[in-house]
């Protein structure tokens, strides 16, 4: 199993509704808009890095008011 956070940027004034649909993806354990540099931060797990990836951009990406994600896999050293 692969976790990583995914920090987002968006739109101004779209971080509460971006987190309300991320949450709602398979996949994502957390969704939270937060302030700062960035606007919602996401944790997310998928079976290997192929499947994180596809989580991203073909899921996560696609969610309207989305400008920007960097994606932070956790490891375990």
């Amino acid at each position: 199993m692969v976790q990583a956070y995914i920090l987002i940027q968006t739109e101004v004034g779209k971080a509460a509704e971006v987190a309300r649909q991320i949450s709602a993806i398979t996949g994502v354990t957390q969704a939270e808009d937060v302030t700062g540099p960035y606007d919602v931060i996401v944790r997310a797990e998928a079976r290997n890095v192929d499947e994180l990836g596809k989580l991203v951009v073909a899921q996560i990406q696609s969610v309207e008011g989305i400008t920007r994600t960097l994606t932070c896999p956790i490891v375990h050293i």
